[in-house]
């Protein structure tokens, strides 16, 4: 599937901190559950491009 294609799947997506001192991005859906941890750094690099990405569909309209 191409970041671009649309899907029909459902998520469940909670993001937090973890007791080590780590961003945890959970994903739950269809019984797999992926649990990612990032460095606080990380974690600010993917905000900020999930951010450009909103502000590029937002400025596209």
């Amino acid at each position: 599937m191409s970041i671009n294609k649309e899907s029909d799947v459902s998520a469940n997506l909670q993001i937090g901190p973890t007791s080590l001192g780590m961003i945890r991005i959970y994903v739950e859906a269809d019984g797999a559950e992926i649990p990612m941890d990032f460095t606080p750094e990380e974690a600010l690099e993917i905000a900020e491009e999930i951010k450009a990405a909103a502000l590029t569909v937002t400025n596209d309209k």
